[in-house]
């Protein structure tokens, strides 16, 4: 019996235009592809995507490749990169909602400004309009996860009532979130990153899609600390911000998912790293991938998996001070001198 999720793969494959169109509307049809700029739908020419071919096997449709970034899967996976989806049952759920969508004509889409696709430009709206996360829902719910680190200078924000949607083709409903800021190497915001906050219970909301991110997320991240010489870089928020308790002052990076994790851009003058990876597949390919591609410009590579599920479910379920013990031997000696200090 195939598995749901190759019967989803397939039935995206044969929808395989009307997926790019509206996950990348920012691409265009050229020939038997469609060429967009990379998964977070940025203009350019770097990743392709197969419009004709059989539904499986070589040369399928709906197979891409980041030619950037050596990025590659099915549509089901562009789904999970392009929508910042942690889980992949929230990518399965995504794409259903996709399949029972109707669909829009290509005429529709290119009737449309182009400015209404620049989702840079909206993300930095958003940020604007939100407020300092001290004293908000936001930190609760951090606070809620056994998370101690100082949030006042965090790239972190919080909207009371920002839009959700189930899907494009959904009513909307207003619910509390904790926004993040993703910056490039120059420190300018490329993006964000929301996480939908429930609004009785200090929790993640109660929502099919509960962390979604905007605009140019490859190859940047949500910094905490300026970055030097030496960074430890992890998937999500949570995670990173559980590092961040045990070790405050030593600067970290949230890439957000597994392949935008691996595809993360070394900043000049990086020659340490330490990659922190959740408990799972994606997590621990993402980290050797990252460590090879910082071996190949000379970078150190230290790398660690976490005992739970992730590094946050590693500091409520077994200790900030043993966490602090498995990392103390993976850091410089400098960094952790300065740490312990403090």
């Amino acid at each position: 019996m195939e598995s749901p999720a190759r019967t989803l793969s397939r039935s995206l494959a044969e929808n395989v235009e009307a997926v790019c169109r509206h996950y990348l509307s920012n691409g265009r049809r050229c020939g038997n592809y469609w060429i967009v700029g990379d998964v977070n739908n940025n203009a350019g020419r770097s990743l392709y995507v197969r419009l004709k071919g059989p539904l499986s096997g070589k040369g399928a449709r709906g197979k891409w490749t980041d030619s950037a970034t050596s990025e590659h899967g099915d549509l089901l996976d562009l789904i999970r990169a392009r929508e910042g989806f942690a889980s992949f049952r929230d990518t399965l759920d995504e794409a259903r909602r996709f399949l029972r969508a109707p669909r829009e004509t290509p005429t529709e889409h290119h009737g449309r400004r182009a400015s209404e696709y620049d989702t840079s430009t909206f993300a930095r709206k958003i940020w604007a309009a939100c407020r300092p996360i001290v004293g908000t829902k936001a930190e609760a719910y951090l606070r809620a996860r056994k998370i101690t680190a100082d949030l006042s200078d965090a790239p972190l924000r919080y909207h009371p009532a920002l839009i959700y949607r189930e899907s494009r083709n959904s009513p909307s409903r207003k619910l509390p979130a904790l926004i993040a800021a993703v910056t490039d190497n120059k420190g300018e915001i490329r993006g964000i990153h929301r996480t939908f906050v429930d609004p009785d219970r200090n929790d993640k909301a109660n929502v099919a899609s509960q962390r979604r991110s905007l605009g140019a997320i490859l190859g940047n991240g949500v910094r905490f600390g300026v970055i030097d010489d030496f960074v430890i870089i992890g998937e999500g928020i949570e995670t990173v911000l559980s590092l961040k308790s045990a070790f405050p002052d030593i600067p970290m990076i949230a890439g957000l998912s597994a392949a935008h994790l691996a595809a993360w851009k070394f900043p000049a003058g990086l020659r340490r790293l330490l990659i922190a990876a959740d408990n799972d597949s994606a997590g621990r390919n993402a980290m050797r991938k990252l460590a090879e591609r910082a071996a190949a410009v000379g970078v150190e590579a230290g790398m660690i998996a976490s005992q739970g599920k992730d590094f946050n479910d590693e500091l409520r379920h077994i200790a900030l001070e043993r966490l602090r013990l498995r990392l103390v031997k993976l850091l410089p000696m400098s960094d952790f001198e300065e740490s312990r200090r403090s």
